[in-house]
């Protein structure tokens, strides 16, 4: 038995046999298998090889005899290699004698080649090191394809086990069968952890080298609760852990039975909880959890994994779909929230070497002006089907967030122009995620009808902490004394300039941050829809007076660590199922 401690990022427990899934972008570990599937990891090497050739004969085919005749070379070479009989004997040696994956043993044998050549003086032949290495990425991108297509098939519970899982990946999985989720990498606010909260799926990350000791078929415990992945339980500690499950599920179905009640303090003092989404098939459970509207409807699903942009009416479609469902019920779309880190189309620009400082959210919408409008045009339509706002992510001064409205007020134009009807009156308000925007907020309010505090990045950017880089990830916590006088100034701001407030941002789901929210003045909060009966119970459960006094004592601390501690005390005194 094997037990890995990482951080917990979506709460519950799931236990099940682990289905891997590998990257070609990241070192593949060794990984045993069983003798009995040695042939099926022999045949996986063939086809592998089998495609390539097809792949790079159709591309050697296509080049033009003049101007790609240097490319046709390469693709000859590429071919030789792969046509080669003992280099694809080495492979399925390698699996066969040492009983090794597919995977494990590509990596093996092409790094040993390419070693050799790299270590020969001459510079033709070491050169052609970067050939193998090439090959290998294309058999890696064939062999692990191949299990990504399994995993859109599967028939049977797992715990999916990967190096790192993408947003669009975690999107993709089937509830059904994806029972719980472990990686060696990420962070408690990486978009895979959020979109693995909004299904409702337990999941635990920065496990480091979770996929070294796991093999494909072990049973593995994912508690999200305490951040614990335990491979190959005893039957003490399976027989620990259905237990505690079955309380878990019971805590939930006692929450739910409250989905009708207000959230009201002890006191009475009403607090408004919003539902987050990633895509409009979650709007009917913001509903079923209690939810009053939509907080934050995250847009970039439609951009992601496909080939081409969306078109102005599949983002209509959308937008109707979920005003449909929530019909009088508030919903905020937050434009595009994209950027190098998981921007996807063929239209790609440049890698950049640090995303999260550069071409992302509004700046990239400024510098694309036809998607940008294709998207408001279509904000703007939906609008008179339901009370609908639109709000701007990642301003960090009033010069951006002026451009922006000027392209919304030209748009309306537009629409105008072709008698199109909206909602004129649309509210329009900004994320506040940066420490420019929360400084400079009572300047920004005079130009919005709302701020929602994206604690997610006002975090990152404050304590200039990487969010998903699991070496740091320790050392990004809401409770820095910075972060929280940050959202004090911007709740203040807010309230002085009379305009709504709302904190959308990861720590509004957390039980331990409701009374401090509450103390400084919050009352609308927008969170994963899964964790919605559980804040609403905490908001029952405390006076107004109560969590004023919290926030006092807390904002007087000078240590992350002691307001940490302190929070969390507080909050296991009101809720202790939580916890």
């Amino acid at each position: 038995m094997d037990i890995k401690k990482g951080i917990a990022v979506s709460p519950g427990v799931s236990i099940g046999k682990c289905l891997i899934i590998d990257s070609e972008d990241y070192r593949i570990p060794r990984r045993q298998i069983d003798a009995s599937q040695r042939m099926g990891e022999v045949q996986r090497v063939r086809n592998a090889f089998r495609d390539a050739v097809v792949e790079l004969t159709e591309l050697e085919q296509a080049q033009d005899d003049t101007a790609g005749g240097r490319i046709k070379d390469i693709f000859a070479v590429h071919l030789r290699f792969l046509r080669d009989r003992r280099l694809r004997k080495r492979v399925t040696d390698l699996v066969f004698d040492e009983s090794v994956t597919a995977e494990y043993a590509v990596v093996t044998v092409f790094h040993e080649i390419a070693a050799h050549f790299t270590s020969v003086k001459d510079s033709y032949i070491s050169e052609r090191a970067d050939d193998i290495y090439d090959l290998e990425r294309r058999l890696l991108k064939l062999l692990l394809g191949s299990k990504r297509e399994d995993l859109a098939r599967l028939r049977e519970e797992v715990v999916v086990v990967a190096r790192e899982l993408s947003p669009t990946q975690t999107a993709g999985f089937n509830k059904a069968f994806v029972r719980g989720i472990a990686s060696d990498a990420g962070g408690r606010t990486s978009h895979a952890a959020i979109v693995a909260r909004s299904l409702g799926i337990p999941a635990v990350v920065a496990l480091e080298d979770l996929t070294e000791i796991v093999r494909g078929g072990d049973n593995v415990i994912v508690d999200g609760n305490r951040g614990l992945v335990i491979v190959n339980p005893d039957d003490e500690t399976l027989q620990q852990y259905e237990t505690y499950s079955a309380d878990f599920v019971a805590l939930e179905h006692r929450l739910d039975t409250i989905r009708e009640k207000p959230a009201v303090t002890r006191d009475g003092v009403k607090i408004t909880l919003l539902g987050n989404i990633e895509f409009p098939d979650e709007a009917e459970m913001i509903l079923e959890k209690g939810g009053e509207g939509i907080g934050l409807y995250r847009t970039e699903f439609l951009y992601l994994n496909r080939p081409t942009e969306p078109t102005e009416e599949e983002h209509y479609r959308a937008y109707a779909q979920t005003i449909g469902v929530l019909k009088d019920r508030p919903i905020v779309f937050r434009t595009v929230d994209l950027g190098a880190d998981k921007y996807t189309q063929r239209k790609r620009f440049a890698p950049e070497p640090n995303p999260f400082l550069g071409l992302r959210s509004i700046r990239l919408c400024l510098q694309n002006l036809a998607m940008f409008k294709t998207q408001l045009r279509a904000i703007l339509r939906a609008s008179v089907l339901g009370p609908v706002k639109v709000m701007f992510p990642l301003i960090t001064n009033l010069q951006e967030l002026m451009q922006a409205k000027m392209i919304l007020h030209d748009v309306m134009e537009d629409l105008d122009e072709e008698s199109i009807a909206y909602n004129r009156d649309i509210d329009v308000g900004i994320m506040v995620e940066t420490p420019s925007a929360a400084l400079t907020a009572s300047t920004l309010a005079r130009e919005s009808d709302f701020f929602s505090i994206g604690t997610n990045d006002l975090t990152q950017y404050t304590l200039a902490v990487d969010r998903g880089n699991e070496l740091v990830s320790t050392l990004y916590s809401p409770a820095d004394p910075a972060v929280l006088r940050l959202i004090r100034t911007v709740i203040q701001d807010a309230y002085k300039a009379q305009i709504d407030l709302s904190v959308c941002g990861e720590t509004a789901s957390e039980p331990e941050y409701v009374m401090i929210l509450l103390g400084m003045g919050v009352r609308t909060l927008s969170l994963a829809a899964p964790l919605i009966p559980e804040i609403k119970e905490m908001i029952r459960s405390v006076t107004i007076e109560e969590c004023n006094s919290l926030t006092r004592k807390v904002l007087a601390m000078n240590s992350e660590r002691q307001i940490s501690s302190y929070i969390r005390s507080a909050a296991r005194k009101v809720l202790p199922e939580a916890f």
